[in-house]
C-alpha cells in the first residue's frame, strides 16, 4: 500500500534507483526503500535484480536476500572486504563500491548504516548491490569507471572464499590451506 509496485518501480527508473529520494518521495526509510527494490521482479516489468544483505555493528548477518547473483553465505558473517564494513565509519552516506568475486562476477555495491526507531534496536548498515552491467542505471555509479575501474576483490567469507592473498582474511578456507594447497582429509 505505501510503495505500490507500478509508481514505486517507474520512480525507480525516474530517479535512477536513488534510494534517498525514493525514500523521500514514498515516505518509507532507507531500509525499506531498499527492501522494496529487491521485490521489482514482475515477468515483463522488473527493475534491477538487487541483493540486499543487513548486519549488525558485530558483522553478524541478521538479513540476506540474493536476488542479483551474488552468493551470499547462509552461515558465519560476509566478507570483510566488502564496504558494508566499512559503512559504520560513515553513518548516514551512502559508500559505494565495485567488487570482483573469485568466480569473475562484477558488483556495483552500496552500503550505509540505518538506525532502527525501537531504542532496544541495535544499529546496522544495509549492504545493496547488482551486477556491474546494470550499474548505469543507478546514480550511484555516477563517476565510478564501471567498465575499467579497479575491484575490490571480494569473496563469500573467509571459510569459503578461495582468495590466498587477502591481508583480511580471519579463518582458513575449508578446502585450502593457508599456503594455498589443497587440505587433506586430516587438514
Amino acid at each position: 500500500l505505501v510503495m505500490p509496485y507500478a509508481p514505486f518501480r517507474a520512480a525507480a527508473e525516474e530517479l535512477r534507483y536513488d534510494i534517498d529520494r525514493l525514500d523521500r518521495r514514498f515516505n518509507a526509510g532507507f531500509e525499506h526503500a531498499c527492501h522494496r527494490l529487491t521485490t521489482l521482479r514482475r515477468p515483463g516489468d522488473a527493475g534491477i535484480p538487487f541483493h540486499l544483505v543487513r548486519i549488525d555493528v558485530a558483522g553478524n548477518v541478521t538479513f540476506r536476500f540474493n536476488g542479483s547473483g551474488l552468493r551470499i553465505a547462509r552461515y558465519g558473517g560476509i566478507c570483510p572486504r566488502w564496504n558494508i564494513h566499512t559503512a559504520f565509519l560513515t553513518p548516514g552516506r551512502v559508500q559505494t563500491q565495485l567488487a570482483e568475486t573469485p568466480d569473475g562476477g562484477s558488483w556495483l555495491c552500496l552500503a550505509r548504516t540505518v538506525e532502527e526507531p525501537a531504542p532496544h534496536a541495535a544499529p546496522g548498515a544495509i549492504g545493496l548491490g547488482c551486477d556491474a552491467s546494470a550499474a548505469r542505471r543507478v546514480v550511484y555509479a555516477d563517476g565510478l569507471d564501471v567498465a575499467n575501474g579497479p575491484r575490490v576483490p571480494i569473496g563469500v567469507n573467509c571459510r569459503l572464499c578461495s582468495r590466498t592473498d587477502c591481508g583480511q582474511r580471519v579463518f582458513r578456507a575449508l578446502d585450502l590451506t593457508l599456503s594455498g594447497q589443497a587440505a587433506g582429509p586430516s587438514d
